[in-house]
């Protein structure tokens, strides 16, 4: 039986895989450092160790140093998000800017999948994490690196979907950290997940069944590079004649429709890159805030009363997230809800809100979106600048 990547690279493959598809694909999809070298850009690369041991790739654009910017990615993502539209995409036009860019990895990722003495493929205890300690380790460490390279006693941020809740964890769990953020510019914002609807509901309910397989399976990660089903996902959708099949049948459904921002061409990048791994209880953690209606920290059920000396898992009290926070909305995005931001943005007590003029504006067209420069950009310069 042919392997995945004999398939790509045989004879047949032409009438799915271009040659830069084949380029890009498994083990050969260039890094954001070699995404912004082509681009004539130079790139420091940074290895930062959380309090708990996780080694925390960062990438730097060198600009100003006292204009610090720090760009956190999604669920199951990476920097690559910022970059990946290259000459359009956030990262570069922040750094032609003047900007210093910086951007973050979460643990469990594929740039930071690395731990001073945990192994992610034979330690099991490599994966035991949710969401909060993205917010309440890795984001502490990211940001205090930068600020100490840089010499300021703050930075401006931006965050993408579960990159902007790792600011909520921060601000209400470890408070001193509201001073070090100027604005969090928080792009499709993710906290309540109470008004969902269609595929992305039935996803929230499906994940706890899921979460009890990868159990029974004995896998921890969640939805990595080498794992069987994003290898399979990046054979097929790959494909250049399985495009609507995934659009329609996949991203759309959970993201929101705009075909128009995500083209066939740029859709073989999309997939080369994205998903690249995170942890099962990351995305149980994601579905609990759904199916709870609260948000609040990880419920371990019959071990509540050992975690928390309590039965029910502690809310994250927002009142205590006093940075100020911009949040950026769509009227299509699925995951994103106008509703859940309307009551996000009654929780935060020092907020900016605005809906982005594009009605078709969905979840992905915030980090992918072919027109993000006339229609999501001039938003995110304007805050930028203002709170400088």
């Amino acid at each position: 039986m042919q392997s995945w990547q004999e398939l790509i690279d045989g004879p047949s493959s032409t009438q799915c895989f271009d040659s830069e598809y084949r380029d890009i694909i498994y083990k050969r999809t260039p890094n954001f450092t070699e995404i912004a070298t082509k681009l004539g850009f130079k790139v420091n690369e940074h290895d930062v160790i959380s309090q708990d041991g996780y080694v925390l790739k960062l990438f730097n654009i060198p600009g100003n140093t006292s204009r610090p910017v720090l760009l956190m990615h999604g669920i199951i993502d990476s920097s690559d998000t910022f970059i990946i539209r290259e000459n359009s995409s956030l990262a570069i036009v922040l750094a032609n800017a003047g900007y210093d860019v910086w951007l973050g990895n979460v643990r469990g990722n594929r740039y930071s999948r690395r731990h001073v003495f945990l192994d992610p493929d034979i330690d099991k205890e490599f994966w035991d994490f949710s969401f909060h300690e993205y917010g309440y380790y890795d984001l502490p460490a990211i940001i205090d690196f930068v600020l100490d390279k840089t010499g300021e006693k703050s930075l401006s941020a931006i965050g993408h979907s579960l990159g902007n809740t790792i600011f909520y964890v921060l601000g209400s769990k470890r408070e001193e950290y509201n001073q070090k953020i100027k604005v969090i510019v928080a792009v499709s914002p993710i906290s309540y997940l109470s008004n969902l609807k269609n595929s992305v509901e039935k996803l929230m309910e499906a994940m706890p069944a899921i979460s009890n397989l990868f159990i029974l399976i004995g896998e921890e990660e969640f939805a990595g590079d080498d794992t069987p089903i994003v290898q399979g996902l990046r054979l097929v959708c790959g494909c250049k004649k399985y495009y609507e099949l995934c659009v329609n049948g996949l991203f759309f459904p959970i993201a929101g429709r705009d075909p128009e921002e995500l083209e066939p061409s740029f859709f073989q990048t999309v997939v080369a890159h994205y998903p690249t791994g995170s942890s099962r209880k990351t995305a149980l953690h994601v579905s609990q805030i759904g199916l709870r209606k609260t948000f609040a920290e990880f419920d371990y059920e019959h071990r509540n009363y050992d975690v928390y000396n309590s039965t029910i898992p502690p809310e994250y009290d927002l009142s205590k997230v006093v940075m100020k926070v911009v949040l950026v909305a769509g009227r299509n995005d699925e995951i994103s809800t106008l509703d859940d931001v309307h009551v996000l943005r009654k929780r935060l007590p020092n907020t900016d809100y605005i809906v982005v003029g594009r009605k078709k504006f969905n979840h992905i067209d915030a980090v992918w979106g072919r027109n993000m420069k006339k229609y999501l950009f001039p938003h995110i310069f304007h805050f930028l600048k203002k709170y400088e």
